[in-house]
C-alpha cells in the first residue's frame, strides 16, 4: 500500500455525500495530510452548484473529527472553462504552496473515482500517483440535487428528499440541507429546477438533441463594461451580458445589435455601434448552460467616448448598468453562466 505525505482530492461536493466522506477518510489513512480542492468555488448559486465554497468547506469540516481537521487543508478552485492550462496551473500552484514547507521532497498522490467524462481531470496529473477508488454505494450528487430541489410533497409531512437523503449524506450535511430548505435561496433554486425541467421537456421529442445559438455583447467604454440584471429564469437576479437568441431571419451581428438595444436602451446610431465592433468569438463549452447545448457568439464593442452612454433596462433585463472592469472579480458570484470568462476572453485578461 502506497503512503504519501500529501493526497490531493478534487471535487465540487454539491453536496457532500457519504461516498465523498468515505473517500476522504481513505485518503487520511493513506497520507499524512490531505489537500481538498473545492471546484467551481466562486460561481453564483444554480441547481448544479447550489452551495458556496464556504458552505461546502463547512460541510466538509463538520464531518471530521478534531484530529482529522488538523490533517486536512480545504482550498478553493476557480473554473476556467476555456483555458484548461490555466486551471491545471492553478492546481499545481495551490498544491506547491501547501508542500513548500517540507524539508524533504513531498510524496504527492491524487485520489478520486474515474466514473465518466466529468472526471477526466484525474488523468491530467501524470506526476502524481492516482489512487482510483470504486464508486461507493453508487452515489451520485446530480441525483441527490434533483431529489432535493424536486417535488417534496409527502403525506407524512416530511419532505420526500429528506427521507431519500438521510441514508446518503452525513448527518451534519443533512442538518445543513434541512436549514437551507427554509431559505429564500432554496425556493429560487426550486423555481430554477422547475423551469429547466420544463425547458428540456419541450424539446424531448425532437429527432436530435437540440443545439441553441445565442449572441452576447461585451460593450466597454472608459474602463467600464455594460451589464444587465436578468428579469426571469434561468439566472433570475444575476448580472449578465446583454444578449439573447438569434432569430430565424437574422444574422448573428444583427441579433446582437437588436438585443443590445432592447435590453439596455442604448440609443447610439447603429452605424456607430457596428464600426465599434473590434472582435467576435464563439464560446461553446458543452456545459456552459443548464438549458442544454447552447453556443454563443460574443461581440466586443469598444465605444470611444469620454462619457458613459445612458442605459436603462428593458425587455428581459430588469436593470442595465455600467460596471468598472476592476470590480468584476468581486462580482463573479453574481455573474450569469460563463459571462465573466467571455469578458476576460475578449479583453485578453488572464
Amino acid at each position: 500500500m502506497n503512503h504519501y505525505t500529501h493526497l490531493v482530492y478534487i471535487g465540487r461536493f454539491q453536496p457532500m455525500h457519504a461516498a465523498h466522506l468515505k473517500t476522504l477518510q481513505r485518503a487520511l489513512r493513506l497520507a499524512d495530510h490531505v489537500i481538498v480542492l473545492v471546484g467551481t468555488a466562486f460561481k453564483p448559486r444554480t441547481i448544479k452548484n447550489p452551495f458556496s465554497y464556504e458552505e461546502r468547506r463547512m460541510m466538509l469540516l463538520d464531518c471530521l473529527s478534531n484530529e482529522e481537521r488538523e490533517r486536512v487543508s480545504i482550498l478553493p478552485l476557480r473554473d476556467y472553462l476555456y483555458n484548461e492550462h490555466q486551471w491545471l496551473a492553478q492546481v499545481h500552484a495551490t498544491v506547491a504552496q501547501q508542500v513548500a514547507h517540507l524539508q524533504e521532497p513531498a510524496r504527492i498522490g491524487l485520489i478520486g473515482h474515474l466514473k465518466d467524462h466529468s472526471s477526466y481531470y484525474l488523468k491530467t496529473f501524470p506526476q502524481w500517483t492516482l489512487e482510483d477508488v470504486e464508486n461507493i454505494d453508487g452515489l451520485d450528487a446530480t441525483t441527490l440535487r434533483q431529489w432535493y430541489f424536486g417535488d417534496d410533497s409527502n403525506e407524512s409531512g416530511t419532505p420526500r428528499w429528506d427521507m431519500l437523503l438521510r441514508t446518503r449524506v452525513p448527518l451534519p450535511v443533512l442538518d445543513y440541507l434541512r436549514a437551507f430548505a427554509e431559505t429564500r435561496d432554496y425556493l429560487l433554486l426550486k423555481q430554477e429546477q422547475a423551469f429547466t425541467q420544463q425547458y428540456r421537456a419541450a424539446w424531448a421529442d425532437a429527432p436530435y438533441p437540440p443545439t441553441f445559438f445565442t449572441v452576447d455583447a461585451v460593450v466597454v467604454c472608459q474602463g467600464h463594461v455594460l451589464l444587465v440584471k436578468r428579469r426571469a429564469q434561468p439566472g433570475k437576479g444575476l448580472w449578465a451580458l446583454p444578449g439573447g437568441f438569434v432569430g430565424q431571419d437574422e444574422r448573428a451581428e444583427e441579433a446582437m445589435l437588436r438585443e443590445l438595444r432592447e435590453e439596455t436602451g442604448i440609443d447610439e446610431m447603429r452605424a456607430i455601434l457596428q464600426t465599434s465592433i473590434k472582435d467576435r468569438r464563439l464560446f461553446d463549452h458543452p456545459e456552459r448552460s443548464l438549458r442544454g447545448r447552447t453556443l454563443t457568439e460574443a461581440f466586443l464593442i469598444e465605444l470611444p467616448w469620454f462619457e458613459l452612454p445612458k442605459v436603462k433596462g428593458g425587455d428581459d433585463a430588469e436593470k442595465a448598468r455600467w460596471f468598472p472592469l476592476g470590480d468584476l472579480p468581486e462580482l463573479e458570484h453574481h455573474l450569469y453562466e460563463d459571462h465573466l470568462e467571455i469578458i476576460n476572453g475578449l479583453l485578453g485578461v488572464a
